[in-house]
């Protein structure tokens, strides 16, 4: 996929890194305190007050993403984020963004298999011109053909370079092979033809069906009160639609227990299993999430990590991940080798999966992922206003609970040696879908 993720940036930049440092040890001091804020329109937001940097971070989401692409016109979420601050209401592309950098905001949208993003970051004095050009974003987007032409052609250049190469005819086997007709199997950036069959009214359409107050997940960090921040919330969300027209999308269960090959001449071999995942919803979740971290996850101190590069040499990195969706879980395991190695980096990979699935962690193992785990949540999701906003959002999206940060580390806490016995062998104990990009694999010695 070749996603596009459109940002502008002004001198903001510059302040927010000279105070990064401030907020991460603020974050390290105190409990984050998140208030949940409705407007006089029903509009909610998570809010973080923070005046320790005189910054507003927004960050939000409407429920959709590129599975609402129709058919014939893959691609047009992604066009569409490239398109907010390329002119609205009765300004023009170059008059918008000259009113952006006027105002010291940045401003940025992007697309996910299941949302539309969008972010803004201010300095607090200027808010109000801030917000007023955030809600034209919004509401008023422009789409202008010229403009359109030319993200479009961005787009496109980017396709083309990536046909080029041998990871995008993998990542679309892949994708097709674990997924088959599913929304999940299109590329989000659509294709060469797609592309040029979508109109300015095909995506006035498109924005009128996604974006809606229904299906909309806020949050605001920074300094400003809940009182300041309702009407404001009205002003850019306030007159969507009560409700998105969104075309269902069918839960998947990704096809396993297959082999995927790009045969293609190069010096290293890419590697990729994928196992049966476990929903963010399900019980067992932190159980898994601990087990992630013993095999791949963690890194240097991983299974994986132990005997594949640290006891062999065989790559130079290897991990592993849970990867979430609205409709579909799996869990991955990716490498790199010398295609000479290539066969018996994958035994080593899967003799190392087997052994974790049949004999499960050591306690010691899970006391040191639980350690790591808790330890480094405010590091990786609490260390600025505009990771803290996004963290707001994912918790939203998740339905985690407005507490959920102050109770993660009992739940993680609370997991056994047993459960994450059980819940290895669960995913674990399952055969893989297997890919390889490179030579064709050579018998393991």
């Amino acid at each position: 996929m070749i996603p596009h993720n459109f940002a502008r940036r002004s001198p903001l930049a510059l302040l927010a890194t000279v105070f990064a440092l401030l907020f991460l040890a603020a974050a390290a001091r105190a409990e984050v305190r998140i208030q949940d804020v409705i407007s006089d329109k029903g509009v909610e937001a998570w809010l973080v007050e923070d005046y320790s940097v005189p910054i507003i971070a927004i960050r939000f989401a409407f429920e959709g993403g590129y599975t609402q692409d129709p058919a014939g016109k893959e691609g047009i979420a992604n066009l569409m984020t490239g398109l907010f601050d390329e002119g609205a209401g009765d300004l023009d592309s170059e008059s918008f963004q000259i009113r952006l950098d006027d105002a010291g905001a940045e401003m940025s949208f992007n697309s996910s298999r299941d949302a539309i993003y969008g972010s803004m970051r201010m300095l607090a004095d200027q808010k109000d011109e801030a917000f007023e050009l955030l809600r034209m974003a919004v509401n008023e987007t422009r789409f202008d053909q010229a403009p359109i032409d030319r993200i479009r052609s961005q787009i496109v250049s980017g396709i083309v370079a990536a046909e080029k190469t041998p990871e995008k005819e993998a990542a679309d086997k892949w994708a097709k092979a674990l997924y088959g007709d599913h929304p999940y199997a299109r590329p989000e950036s659509g294709t060469r033809e797609t592309l040029a069959s979508i109109t300015a009214d095909d995506l006035r359409a498109f924005k009128q069906a996604m974006f809606a107050r229904g299906n909309v997940r806020i949050g605001v960090v920074g300094a400003i009160d809940a009182a300041t921040l309702k009407p404001l919330l009205d002003k850019v969300f306030g007159s969507l639609p009560a409700e998105p027209k969104l075309t269902p999308v069918a839960d998947v269960t990704p096809k396993l227990d297959q082999s995927v090959s790009v045969i293609y001449d190069l010096p290293q071999t890419s590697l990729q299993l994928a196992y049966p995942g476990i929903p963010r919803t399900d019980p067992d979740f932190f159980a898994a999430y601990l087990m992630n971290h013993i095999l791949g996850g963690g890194t240097f101190t991983s299974r994986l990590f132990d005997e594949v590069r640290e006891k062999r040499g065989l790559a130079y990195s290897v991990d592993s991940a849970l990867l979430n969706s609205e409709h579909a879980s799996s869990f991955l395991i990716v490498t790199s080798t010398r295609s000479d190695r290539a066969a018996e980096t994958l035994k080593v990979v899967r003799d190392t999966v087997k052994k974790l699935a049949d004999e499960g962690p050591a306690q010691n193992e899970i006391d040191e992922a639980k350690k790591y785990i808790i330890g480094s949540y405010p590091i990786n999701n609490l260390n600025s206003s505009g990771s803290i906003a996004r963290t707001l959002v994912e918790l939203q999206l998740e339905d985690l609970g407005i507490d959920y940060i102050s109770r993660r580390g009992a739940m993680i806490d609370a997991v056994t040696v047993e459960q994450v016995k059980s819940v290895a062998k669960r995913i674990l104990g399952a055969e893989p879908a297997v890919m390889t990009i490179g030579p064709a694999l050579e018998p393991a010695k």
